[in-house]
């Protein structure tokens, strides 16, 4: 893979399965260089193995949802440079009609059990601010009184003066003459009491705290959602599930833990309408120790919401990486669980019996189920993501949405390795060997987190190291997430301990394993907690001839009053104690550093704030260290994931030309 065919990624949704479970509805979305954003429409899939359809021709088209009687499909419609707002056609397919215009649009949306009512959730601007005042521009906005440690969130920014709340929202019938504006005589006849094209949806929430994740109840008559509004909530990471009446009144918390604070969402009813669903994670008894807490389902009767119990072993599963629980027809759910490198979906009954469905080398991303079929949206390594019907506990692929990608560039497998730590701890991840006569040079990368791992999914980034003619190493080390709650504690007040010793230990058994892998031409590189790594591993070994340090978490101290994090991430993970927080900090560390280093940056980064690289790039260049620091404008943290098309290619070009400097291979030369 290029930097230039990043436009041929195409990304696919979870599916909306049609009731009558013949067909299902994804959306495709991917980078566009020529709109400099990611567009994409709404694909039909036919699950008796049919041609899938293009259904719609927007813009940005995201996120359909069938009405539960089938009739009509709702979805998310943004345009070019626009908000996405809730629109509605005809199930069959036909002219979308436009719902909503929510001044920052609308972030999601449930449909009521009878077809007739949806529910959203929608930021909500404070008067004054973001363009609800003409001629107020952002930089004229009142000053913004700060009192709490949860202000600012990254890629949302502010949050206080534009929360999340929730509207219920009445569907017209499709069949209705479509809205004419008033015009000359007739506008100035009605004044003031002119129609506008747009119902406006009935507020049911206005509490200061985002409310998210909304669901109506299994009748109908009430709201479910997941929100942060208890007094000590603002001091710790706690968040409830809570009921509401359609009118935005009666609100109840359903979810009640006293001894031990739980940070829950997603919740649901059964189909059967008996039970009550939700993930939770358990915290600390501060509310802040989230280091490593598996997420689990929890289960409690509907009646008796009280009654809660966790219903999925956290050690063994963890559902927290798509966080989604998915009715799937009388008392059962469909979770999602990540584990060494993989992400399988599994059915979970009411009375904790668990089902593998889908598993292998492959990540489900999303999946529906009705009376007894499951269709599921994927990634593996040859596709970036594709639909497929769950028949026994294999997958019938139903599209394929990588072809122009595979066939622009060759796609290079993995191969699956473990390799032992010096303590004889065994050390799990994949090697990548590029086409062509070696040895290659070889890059070590560190993916971010650091409760995150690499897998079977399909990499952009690999593989486009992969085509420049670089062999790449990912591992998941302790303190990666996917091996259970124990395997990610133990760097928790030890970073840079064993965490090094395992990606060494992967590279050296790599490098051992493989002839076509050159040990004396080295590379690292990490965003994140994989910059944290990367940087600690050059202060610390000198045998790399290059790295390239990416969105780092490199000074604890300052850390804490810059994230949007900062106040209860940096001591979870380094301790408090000064002269520990110093033994496990990169920035105290760079004196130690030899290795030319580029620091790559976004302007707009909340969760590792560019103060941190800026300090780091300012010391090496005052000890002496050959590095460059490159800054993306109007970035967040998610730039190589989410970032505008044109910048996550000039990243690339930019990362090349660095090895190409630094670390040349046979088909990555100096210009």
């Amino acid at each position: 893979m290029k930097p230039d065919t990043l436009n041929l990624m195409n990304t696919v949704s979870a599916p909306s399965l049609h009731p009558d479970t013949r067909r299902c509805v994804v959306s495709v979305t991917r980078p566009d260089y020529d709109a400099d954003a990611y567009v994409g429409q709404l694909w039909e899939v036919p699950l008796d193995g049919g041609a899938p359809r293009r259904l719609t021709r927007g813009f940005r088209d995201t996120a359909p949802k069938f009405s539960p009687d089938g009739s009509i499909l709702a979805f998310l419609r943004a345009g070019e440079g626009g908000k996405p707002q809730v629109y509605i056609t005809d199930g069959r397919g036909g002219e979308p009609q436009q719902l909503t215009d929510r001044p920052l649009g609308v972030s999601s949306f449930e449909w009521s059990p009878d077809s007739r009512r949806l529910v959203l959730s929608a930021r909500v601007p404070e008067d004054g601010r973001y363009g609800t005042v003409d001629g107020v521009s952002a930089g004229q906005e009142d000053p913004r009184l700060v009192s709490s440690f949860k202000y600012r969130m990254n890629g949302v920014g502010y949050t206080r003066d534009k929360r999340s709340q929730l509207f219920l929202l009445d569907v017209p019938s499709l069949g209705e003459e479509p809205f004419v504006r008033p015009v000359g005589r007739a506008a100035r006849s009605l004044g003031e009491d002119a129609p506008t094209a747009f119902a406006e949806p009935a507020q049911l929430t206005d509490a200061d705290a985002d409310h998210t994740a909304p669901r109506f109840s299994f009748d109908g008559s009430r709201i479910l959602f997941s929100a942060s509004l208890e007094p000590d909530s603002e001091a710790n990471l706690r968040s409830d599930i809570y009921s509401i009446a359609l009118d935005g009144t009666d609100r109840q918390r359903l979810s009640n833990f006293t001894e031990n604070l739980v940070s829950c969402g997603n919740p649901v009813h059964s189909a059967d309408g008996r039970w009550l669903y939700y993930l939770g994670s358990a915290l600390s008894p501060s509310g802040v120790d989230f280091v490593a807490r598996n997420t689990a389902l929890y289960i409690a009767p509907v009646d008796d919401p009280t009654q809660a119990r966790v219903l999925t072993d956290p050690e063994s599963l963890d559902l927290g990486e798509i966080g989604e629980v998915v009715p799937a027809g009388g008392d059962s759910v469909l979770v999602f669980n990540r584990s060494r490198g993989a992400g399988d979906l599994r059915r979970v009954d009411a009375q904790g019996a668990v089902e593998v469905l889908a598993d292998g080398e492959l990540i489900v991303t999303g999946a529906a189920g009705i009376n007894g079929t499951v269709v599921v949206s994927y990634t593996d390594p040859d596709t970036v993501g594709d639909v497929a019907r769950v028949d026994g506990r294999a997958l019938t692929r139903l599209t394929d949405f990588s072809a122009a990608l595979r066939s622009e560039t060759a796609v290079i497998p993995p191969r699956e390795e473990i390799f032992t730590a010096p303590d004889g701890y065994p050390v799990h991840g994949w090697v990548l060997i590029p086409e062509g006569e070696g040895p290659h040079p070889v890059l070590l990368n560190i993916h971010g987190g650091p409760y995150a791992q690499y897998g079977w999914g399909y990499f952009d980034e690999a593989q486009v190291y992969l085509d420049a003619g670089y062999a790449v190493l990912m591992c998941n080390p302790r303190g990666a997430a996917g091996y259970g709650e124990e395997h990610g504690r133990v760097i928790k007040e030890a970073m840079g301990t064993v965490d090094m010793q395992d990606v060494l230990a992967f590279l050296e058994g790599a490098v051992r394993t493989y002839d076509q892998l050159d040990g004396d031409r080295l590379g690292v590189m990490g965003g994140s907690y994989g910059g944290y790594l990367t940087a600690w591993l050059i202060a610390n070994d000198h045998r790399f001839q290059g790295a390239i340090v990416e969105r780092g978490f490199l000074d604890p101290e300052s850390f804490i009053g810059s994230s949007d994090i900062g106040w209860f991430f940096s001591e979870a993970y380094t301790g408090a104690e000064p002269e520990k927080v110093q033994a496990q900090s990169p920035y105290a560390q760079v004196h130690r550093v030899r290795t030319p280093t580029f620091v790559i940056h976004s302007e707009e980064d909340l969760r590792c704030p560019l103060e941190q690289a800026q300090r780091y790039y300012t010391a090496l260049k005052r000890h002496g260290v050959e590095c460059e620091m490159l800054i993306f404008p109007g970035e967040t943290h998610e730039l190589s994931r989410t970032g505008t098309p044109w910048h996550r290619r000039q990243r690339f070009e930019h990362i090349l030309r660095w090895w190409a400097e630094k670390l040349p291979s046979k088909k990555n030369q100096p210009a």
